[in-house]
């Protein structure tokens, strides 16, 4: 699963990375180390223009998926599993029509210690690279009836290689390939969604297969005590 994550780049390096304009307070974002659920965090989707010009846009979003059918006390999960996207149904409309990349720096995972806590481990290309992670969003309507209330999932699947070291899920990140046909918006046919997943299963084993696992400090593990800005949060611990 991914529980945790950064994005430790800011507004204007993400919107050079993507070729996007931003929405909303996207335009603000700076780099955050620790992106917890039912926070805010970039997102970029594209959608047509009223002129039927393809627009890439990055705005925030909030961290759990909530459609507009979904009970305001109902579940807000914050994963979705690649293997069932495409039949699951908080996931078929959002993965038909609401794909979104979730840009990442990398991510946490935990493994019981023998004291009892949890040791905390940050997974991450070893050059520090931008990963696409796939996600799904949907939208409904803000409480003043006059704005939209974006949420989104991120997308996982069996973990492979640097991953699996300490879980056995892992996000699905796209190749630059990869991300282009993820986003190209409009409801997908019925026919155009094997390949999609397909296309997800190889393009996220080849960065599978580039990313590194660390052990960082404990620290990380308290999202009530943490400074989100902290980058001190992802230095690996020094070898025993």
């Amino acid at each position: 699963m991914c529980g945790r994550y950064t994005a430790a780049i800011d507004a204007d390096g993400l919107l050079r990375s993507y070729v996007a304009t931003s929405r909303d307070r996207a335009g603000e974002w700076e780099p955050v180390y620790s992106v917890a659920p039912r926070t805010k965090a970039p997102v970029v989707r594209e959608h047509v223009d009223d002129d039927g010009e393809v627009q890439r846009t990055l705005e925030l979003a909030r961290w759990g998926l909530h459609p507009s059918w979904a009970k305001d006390k109902g579940p807000r999960p914050i994963n979705a599993r690649l293997e069932t996207i495409a039949t699951n149904g908080m996931f078929r409309g959002p993965f038909s029509s609401g794909r979104a990349v979730v840009p990442m720096t990398g991510y946490y995972e935990w493994v019981e210690a023998a004291d009892g806590g949890k040791d905390p481990f940050f997974i991450h290309h070893p050059d520090g690279e931008l990963l696409h992670a796939a996600g799904l969003t949907a939208a409904r309507k803000s409480e003043d009836g006059e704005s939209w209330d974006v949420t989104f999932t991120v997308v996982t699947r069996e973990a492979r290689d640097a991953g699996g070291e300490v879980h056995d899920r892992m996000p699905v990140f796209l190749t630059d390939e990869a991300v282009q046909e993820w986003l190209v918006p409009g409801k997908l046919e019925a026919e155009q969604k094997d390949p999609l997943l397909a296309q997800l299963d190889a393009a996220s084993t080849t960065i599978a297969g580039q990313l590194v696992t660390v052990p960082v400090d404990r620290k990380v593990n308290n999202v009530r005590t943490l400074d989100r800005t902290d980058p001190s949060l992802i230095d690996p611990l020094p070898q025993a």
